[in-house]
């Protein structure tokens, strides 16, 4: 029996999934009952057919975090789900999310400016994660004092590896409870201070939201809170960081985007491919289905293997190279379908004018020789804890 390992190199899935491509596209672990896909076409489907492979899991949520996550977009299904979307919606069309370019910006120098002529530092810890925290925060109202509390329930919460619940060093289910109380605790508290006190931030407009003349419920608006804040800084994060790392290792690539800023778009599509920041999606089969030779009964756990699809040489000629100029580019990073990511303008926007302004400002930019890479610990998020880049100051 074939049965999906402890993935020894986490920094480097990319051979395993090369591996289940070829000899188990689509393949039961007997010892768990979940499914996993691994080719484009099938994963392709798993995200698009959500009548077939709904996104309503049952037994709580894969991070042990309850109430939190109960009645989130990521867990619902049509036509509840296409009534929560529309709510926020008008928060991140282009015009809106446009408009906050200019805060971004500010952002990004106010974080570049006392290292600019230290010529080193953690890309991480000093760019990559303040950034989509302080604009996620910001769109929410959330005091600036609370962001560090946010960062590390995030952390928690992402760091859970559904598929392998004994897998050494990942957080115990405990602190993921802990994280998840704590974190509802704390969006309760701002909840009814926007009822008393409403103001112009995301959570008063859901607050006055209503549909069919009913207002949200407090799971619903839950929810919303730790879905907006969870998305809104991990993926962001870690497309800064992988953008970096993919640019630093292939060869001339830091020269080349430098000297074309035009190609700096379609550079971050390639690292979106190339290194997704989400690695995988679960579902949960509405009716039997099949996907390659395999027939898969209703009611069963499935995983979509995003960072496998998007490295089909079926799908991509020369997948496993990394090419800024790669036309078409038709990543699932995003995800498909409905469940399409709600935040993409906005971590686009964000990534693009925090690595234009790496580009720009940090000539000669490298990685620190005497770097150690690791991974954080989640199957399901791809990102470094850290990343040492050093320039010509």
């Amino acid at each position: 029996m074939l049965r999906l390992p402890v993935i020894e190199k986490p920094l480097n899935p990319f051979p395993h999934y090369e591996m289940m491509r070829n000899s188990e596209p689509v393949f039961q672990d007997q010892e768990t009952g979940l499914w996993h896909v691994f080719r484009y076409d099938d994963v392709q489907r798993v995200l698009s057919e959500h009548a077939t492979f709904s996104s309503r899991m049952s037994g709580g949520d894969p991070a042990g975090t309850g109430q939190l996550f109960a009645a989130s977009l990521i867990n619902t299904d049509p036509p509840r789900h296409r009534q929560l979307r529309s709510l926020v919606t008008q928060a991140f069309t282009p015009r809106a999310v446009e408009a906050l370019a200019p805060r971004i910006s500010e952002i990004t120098d106010d974080l570049l400016a006392p290292v600019l002529a230290a010529g080193s530092l953690d890309l991480i810890g000093e760019l990559a994660y303040p950034l989509p925290v302080i604009v996620i925060a910001e769109l929410m109202g959330i005091p600036a004092a609370d962001r560090d509390r946010f960062k590390q329930w995030s952390d928690v919460i992402v760091s859970q590896a559904r598929p392998t619940p004994d897998v050494p060093g990942q957080v115990a289910p405990q602190e993921h409870s802990t994280a998840g109380a704590e974190m509802a605790e704390y969006f309760m508290g701002m909840i009814e201070e926007r009822r008393r006190h409403p103001g112009n931030d995301l959570i008063s407009k859901l607050l006055a939201a209503q549909i069919d003349g009913e207002q949200l419920s407090v799971v619903e608006l839950l929810g919303f809170c730790a879905l907006l804040l969870v998305a809104g800084n991990e993926t962001t994060t870690n497309l800064i960081g992988n953008a970096v790392l993919c640019f630093t290792e292939s060869q001339g690539t830091t020269e080349q985007l430098s000297a074309e800023p035009g190609l700096l778009p379609h550079a971050l599509e390639e690292v979106l491919r190339f290194r997704s920041p989400v690695q995988s999606m679960y579902r949960i089969t509405a009716t039997e289905a099949t996907l390659g030779e395999r027939r898969i009964p209703a009611g069963s756990p499935l995983v979509a293997w995003i960072g496998s699809a998007n490295r089909d040489p079926l799908q991509f000629p020369n997948a496993e190279a990394f090419d800024v100029a790669r036309s078409p580019n038709r990543h699932l990073a995003f995800g498909q379908g409905i469940h399409f990511c709600l935040g993409a303008p906005l971590a686009r926007l964000e990534a693009g004018i925090a690595l234009q302004a790496v580009l720009s400002r940090l000539p000669g930019l490298a990685l620190d020789p005497g770097a150690r890479l690791e991974r954080m610990e989640s199957s399901i998020i791809y990102g470094l804890k850290e990343l040492p880049v050093t320039w010509a100051a």
